[in-house]
């Protein structure tokens, strides 16, 4: 039971967190509406519309949809969201970033497909960030792994992703 609620209680936070939204001084606020998605339409949707599979049966049969082009689900605002807040958290962040935040400098998968130049690329890449939040903007997991440490309730708080 307890676990349980301490679960519950985290997810409240990090619903709490993406929810929150705040707007700089003189800044147009970047939202998942105006910005994202007209965005992922253009440069995402071949392989994460509706036709892709859920995040769930995408990792059960992972090699099956990569041969099919296709990735996990992310055709929604509340599908997008699994990949920055939770369950696969900081996944878009992951596979989109340039190298800078990369311990290797190694660009994300996806990061090539945000762009046909490096000059367009990076563009997007500065929507998706001003989207999320800059100081949002990390590569950490749910869990640590490896030598990358678990998100915290502070970075989670960071979080913008105004719908």
């Amino acid at each position: 039971m307890e676990t349980n609620m301490k679960t519950t209680s985290l997810l409240l936070a990090i619903l709490c967190g993406i929810c929150s939204v705040s707007q700089p001084a003189n800044a147009e606020e970047i939202t998942y509406r105006k910005h994202i998605r007209p965005l992922w339409e253009t440069r995402c949707s071949q392989c994460h519309d509706s036709d892709a599979p859920y995040l769930g049966e995408f990792q059960e049969d992972k090699q099956r949809y990569i041969d099919q082009d296709l990735g996990p689900r992310m055709d929604t605002y509340a599908d997008l969201l699994h990949f920055v807040g939770w369950p696969d958290t900081g996944a878009i962040m992951r596979r989109l970033d340039d190298g800078q935040n990369h311990p290797d400098g190694k660009p994300g998968n996806m990061y090539i497909y945000l762009g046909d130049t490096d000059q367009e690329r990076q563009t997007n890449l500065e929507v998706f960030k001003a989207w999320i939040g800059p100081a949002a903007w990390n590569l950490n997991r749910w869990k640590q792994r490896g030598n990358a440490p678990a998100i915290t309730k502070d970075q989670l708080e960071r979080l913008k992703v105004a719908y």
